[in-house]
């Protein structure tokens, strides 16, 4: 058997509720092959395992998920077996420490009313204690940090598309996001189309507690007259950016479209956009991050927009 080459080996660890299994799963989904919690007896096997010469995967890079639950877990003993990899086989090893504030790790243990790994007969904010201690050596040795105490699984799936997709790793995601600028603007979106100028559908009686999906409250937004036009415009522009951004190297592109409340307008943009780019060969992900708060006048302003197009 021939030796291994050197490989683009990622360890991905840290505070159990942080985000490992997102991680792993995004970076698989980006084209790298995933291994978690292999047993580290087994680690050095894996990687002086030759592939068959030609496989088409000589080049995927390979992450490791590792943490409380591998066995034989010694943080120092890993720290001493990344820097022996690296200097006798060439390897080029990266570590990727997910942290989280302990606060936010016990409410994520609460409300999926998971146990934590290092205290099943205790509470978590033990477990939590104790493993963050013994995390203490890899955590400084990691060469990459990330705070996980404010992101969403799927903000913290787009910053991993971002830092660790390269050339053949994964096609671009092109993803379109509604939203209400009441409620903030979306931290992941590369493109924000505001929809104000939109009639706006809440000051209707019979409108308000539809949605965007429903097709009484989309008939009403697309007989706006500057719907049309502009709808075509953003068409355009769509086109012909998306394939910059792909030329470019960039992996995930959100075009958010925003109204007030998120539930009407931009809603129905979103899904009427998605189907236009669908049939010019695109393929986006459509998500309405809004679509299920309640309606409530005071979020929308006065009706101006519906007194002017009456």
């Amino acid at each position: 058997m021939t030796a291994s080459r050197p490989r683009n080996i990622l360890l991905v660890t840290g505070m159990s509720g942080a985000g490992k299994s997102t991680v792993l799963r995004t970076l698989e989904d980006l084209g790298w092959e995933v291994v978690d919690n292999l047993p580290l007896l087994l680690l050095d096997r894996l990687l002086a395992t030759a592939l068959p010469e030609g496989s088409d995967f000589d080049d995927r890079p390979l992450a490791l998920g590792i943490g409380a639950r591998t066995r034989g877990f010694d943080p120092e003993r890993i720290v001493r077996r990344i820097k022996r990899l690296r200097d006798d086989h060439g390897h080029d090893i990266g570590t990727l420490f997910l942290d989280c504030a302990s606060v936010e790790l016990e409410r994520r243990y609460s409300e999926t009313r998971r146990r934590h790994p290092l205290s099943l007969d205790r509470p978590a904010s033990d477990g939590i204690a104790r493993e963050r201690e013994m995390l203490a050596p890899i955590r400084q040795w990691a060469n990459r940090l990330l705070d996980t105490t404010r992101m969403s699984a799927n903000e913290l799936a787009q910053e991993i598309r971002t830092s660790f997709s390269g050339p053949g790793l994964g096609e671009p995601t092109l993803s379109i996001l509604s939203f209400g600028f009441a409620r903030g603007l979306p931290r992941s979106a590369d493109l924000v189309l505001d929809m104000r100028f939109l009639r706006n559908p809440h000051w209707i009686a019979d409108l308000r507690p539809g949605t965007g999906l429903d097709e009484p409250v989309a008939a009403y937004v697309r007989d706006d007259v500057a719907y049309g036009e502009s709808i075509d415009a953003i068409e355009r522009l769509l086109r012909l950016l998306i394939p910059r951004y792909r030329a470019e190297g960039k992996s995930y592109v959100t075009i958010a479209f925003g109204c007030t409340g998120g539930r009407h307008r931009s809603v129905h943009v979103a899904e009427a956009m998605a189907a236009r780019l669908r049939d010019a060969g695109f393929s986006p992900t459509v998500m309405h991050r809004d679509l299920g708060s309640a309606p409530q006048d005071s979020l929308e302003g006065a009706p101006v927009a519906m007194v002017q197009n009456q």
